[in-house]
């Protein structure tokens, strides 16, 4: 270990410069809250064992005040210990505390109640939101501070704020100023870095000093323009005597190495070491149409798998890093341009290569194979070297090493070309990894000697000697899974697990689902205010006499039934929804918060940052006209004059497509009453001003809800679009009172998931009736298991040992998208396996019978 008072961390043009050793770093996001803190010890074994020597750690604000002055740091909530874990693994960690983290994280970490607060403003420079930033910092920042990396800890960069240049912040530089400021009261010294989602450096940075920015680069792993963009941001930032430092990107070691020959000193693959969503904390976001429920399963196909799993890509992992810890120096120093080396290639490659010009000479040029079969690239002559065919592996990027000077590394000679990528240099000889024949050519007092090897096979590398006059080298050309860390550790890619066992037996237990205790209230309260920031709330309202309701603005899961007859389930992420009541004189609802929106999408109201969950406002329509006619046209810059034409809404000259234009009309509304107007067959998103006061709708929700008097003057500015079946109605609304409703927050269903009861011991499959739940005991084999369910209609719930593993819900047209993992599969992990697992199963309606076949049990590699 480096003696605490002389380690240092700065951040040069080289990169990250930890106790200066300059070498291109690789960094994988590992995060503690997605684990079991049993296994936090393991999985940062398997991540040195890559060869990788950084990992980046989110701190998610929500996952440690669990409630409002609630915090927690202790168990799997122990940062600090985790920190602790990985200094003594000798890994380096980038700590990334927000306040905003996205990671697809619940709200992207920000506690859902900011939102109750009167005046507060999410990522803004504004007091309220700052103050309870402040309070987060407060408890955050000591611990990252003593652990800083000249302090004896692992901590080399501090990231504040994500991707902030996706967000709306209308001062950016005062915002990341208080949140600079507040790091440095904090005595954080290392590097403090900002990340630009989409490439936007003020936006990310705010443009302020002492914060460097960051970049998180997604490009499609196939496209051929990767390199040109990449070296763009790498000239940007080099200009101000700054890296390119990548804090996210791509899985895959092709396109890695693509950024590395572009420039990149830091890159740090999302998500290497994938995780567990175990709780209340998946997010909802935009990577449905839009709309999406993350899964509980947390995997982007990184090289080790949520349940500990090593993928092939560790291989990959620990030949590029022996790469540039091979280089060290002479590529952190290096300078990106376009390549000229290439030639030719039979396969999808570049469209614009890159090499870089290492610093005490030679060149690396990255020779991209973007398709899936083996093929070959020529390169150019170069000064007695003749053009010269290599081989290609499929989807590879070679790094093709050209008149790298062999006396740093105490050998003779010039590595004139080298196709296989060299893994090791020193007085023993050469080393190098291919999975396809390589191409070495050395030149020493007799010239040059060009040398075709074999592709080695596991276990069996390829040996030669190469003399060139009095000067030997000795040249080993290895297998990638045989390339060993620098503590001669080897990387064990996972072998299949036996087949997952049927779980049919279960008991059946008489148990309640809920408390029953209700409190009165006006209007339905968002289940944050009645102390629900992750779980369920359930409302209940008499409705007779009402023919149809109106509901705004509920989200996630939305169960309805109407005097006890379930309908279907709905999750439409707050858009408004119609409900014939049909006769019925009671309204039950359960709804269940799947998660608060981790990125900001307009398109929906529960896509917004910061929006509450729960039932929204309940409305009775007392009646509907149809508006569609009787709108003057205004067509901007088009207007032949006066007087407008009268016309249907959008009905208008259908060879001015794609121009604004704008619609007008008083509405029939008598200035008591609130009221909805619908724009039936809305095509795309328009620009409604109600009273003077102008918002977006969206085809996704194409509603505007009008407070008691607004509506006299309404004017809808849209891009014109000839279509058929559009329309306008507006719908008087009166509100529907008297609510008892019953808070059931995570911790209530935790207990009630520990309670001791009775049961009956039946076989699977289990049927239900729509609405119905039910709690069930089913016997697990013990270890590490992944569980799978089968059936249709149900949606279910697991626990074990007083925690919420996660939940699925199967077969089911309500269904919404599911992105970002495996949406079937709940983990538990051997330290958590009592040998039985408790479900919660609750039937919907509106398809088959509910039914619950099988539970399913596979081996986990723990």
């Amino acid at each position: 270990m480096t003696d605490p008072s002389t380690a240092t961390v700065r951040l040069g043009r080289s990169g990250l410069v930890l106790d200066d050793r300059e070498e291109a770093l690789l960094c994988a996001s590992l995060f503690y809250f997605r684990l079991p803190r049993e296994v936090w010890e393991a999985r940062l074994a398997q991540v040195r064992a890559t060869g990788y020597r950084a990992i980046d750690v989110y701190l998610p604000w929500n996952f440690h005040e669990t409630a409002p002055g609630e915090w927690d740091f202790e168990g799997r909530h122990d940062v600090g210990a985790f920190l602790d874990l990985a200094h003594e693994a000798g890994l380096a960690v980038i700590a990334r505390p927000g306040p905003y983290i996205c990671s697809e994280w619940d709200g992207g970490a920000l506690p859902s109640w900011l939102a109750l607060e009167d005046g507060l403003r999410l990522r803004q420079a504004e007091p309220k939101f700052l103050a309870q930033v402040q309070r987060w910092f407060d408890q955050a920042m000591p611990l990252l501070a003593e652990r800083q990396w000249g302090r004896g800890g692992s901590v080399i960069a501090v990231q504040l704020e994500n991707e902030l240049d996706f967000f709306d912040t209308h001062d950016r530089h005062a915002y990341l100023t208080a949140l600079r400021d507040m790091a440095i009261g904090h005595g954080i010294d290392v590097p403090l870095v900002a990340c630009a989602g989409q490439g936007d450096l003020i936006g990310s940075t705010g443009g302020v000093e002492g914060v460097a920015p960051a970049f998180n680069f997604y490009p499609d792993d196939r496209s051929p323009f990767v390199e040109a963009e990449v070296r763009r941001y790498a000239d940007l930032v080099g200009a101000k005597g700054l890296p390119l430092l990548v804090t996210e990107t791509n899985r895959a070691h092709t396109t890695l190495r693509r950024l590395l020959v572009s420039g990149a000193t830091l890159l740090a693959p999302y998500l290497q070491a994938s995780g567990y969503d175990f709780g209340y904390t998946p997010s909802v976001g935009n990577w449905g149409d839009p709309g999406g429920f993350m899964t509980h399963d947390y995997d982007f196909g990184g090289y080790l798998s949520p349940v500990g799993e090593s993928r092939s890509e560790t291989a990959e992992a620990r030949v590029l890093a022996a790469f540039a810890r091979t280089l060290g120096p002479a590529l952190t120093r290096a300078e990106a341009t376009s390549a000229e080396a290439l030639v030719d290639a039979t396969v999808s490659t570049s469209a614009s290569a890159s090499t870089l010009v290492l610093d005490g000479g030679g060149t690396v040029t990255g020779v991209p194979n973007l398709g899936d079969e083996a093929g070959t690239a020529t390169l150019a002559a170069s000064g007695d070297l003749p053009e010269t065919a290599i081989a290609l592996a499929p989807f590879s990027c070679a790094l093709v090493l050209r008149d790298l000077p062999l006396a740093g590394f105490g050998l003779p000679g010039t590595l004139r070309l080298a196709s296989a990528d060299l893994v090791g240099a020193g007085s023993q000889g050469l080393e190098f990894a291919s999975r396809v024949p390589s191409t070495i050519a050395l030149e020493g007092a007799d010239g040059v000697k060009l040398v075709e090897l074999d592709a080695p096979e596991l276990g069996a590398p390829v040996l030669t000697e190469v003399y060139s006059g009095g000067d030997r080298w000795t040249v080993e050309v290895f297998h990638p899974e045989d390339v060993a860390t620098p503590d001669d550790t080897l990387g064990v890619i996972s072998e299949p697990l036996p087949e997952p066992e049927i779980l049919t037996v279960a008991t059946r237990l008489d148990l309640e689902t809920r408390s029953g205790e209700t409190t009165a209230h006006e209007f339905p309260p968002a289940s944050e205010a009645v102390g629900v920031y992750r779980g369920r709330t359930h409302y209940a309202a008499a409705v007779d006499g009402i023919a149809e309701l109106l509901i705004e603005g509920a989200g996630d899961i939305v169960d309805l039934a109407l005097d006890g007859s379930a309908l279907p389930s709905f999750a439409k992420f707050g858009a408004t929804v119609r409900i014939p009541v049909g006769g019925a004189s009671r309204l039950d609802a359960t709804v269940e918060t799947w998660g608060h929106a981790n990125f900001d999408d307009s398109r929906l109201p529960g896509l917004a940052i910061g929006s509450l969950r729960g039932l929204g406002r309940v409305w009775a329509i007392a009646s509907s006209e149809d508006i569609a006619s009787l709108w003057t046209v205004d067509g901007g810059e088009q207007w032949a004059g006066e007087p407008a034409p009268v016309r249907t809404l959008a009905g208008w000259s259908s060879t001015r497509i794609g121009r604004p234009a704008t619609y007008r009309r008083a509405l029939p509304v008598d200035g008591t009453s609130g009221y909805a107007l619908h724009l039936d067959g809305l095509q795309t998103p328009c620009e409604i001003t109600v009273d003077g006061v102008s918002s977006i709708v969206s085809p996704n929700d194409p509603w505007v809800h009008l407070a008691p008097g607004a509506g006299r003057e309404v004017a809808i500015t849209m891009s014109h679009w000839p279509v058929d079946g559009g329309g306008a109605t507006l719908l008087r609304l009166e509100a529907v009172r008297d609510w008892q409703v019953e808070a059931q927050a995570d911790d209530a269903l935790l207990e009630l998931s520990q309670k001791d009861g009775s049961g009956t011991g039946i076989e699977l499959p289990l049927e239900l009736a729509p609405g119905e739940e039910t709690w069930l005991d089913v016997a697990v084999p013990s270890g590490g298991r992944s569980l799978r369910f089968e059936g249709e209609q149900v949606r279910v719930s697991a626990f074990v040992r007083g925690e919420l593993l996660g939940r699925v819900w199967l077969d089911d047209a309500a269904r919404p998208k599911f992105t970002g993992g495996d949406p079937g599969r709940l983990w538990i992990p051997e330290s958590w396996n009592t040998g039985t697992v408790r479900l919660l199963v609750r039937g919907t309606a509106g398809g088959d019978r509910p039914r619950l076949a099988s539970v399913s049990a596979a081996a986990t590699p723990e």
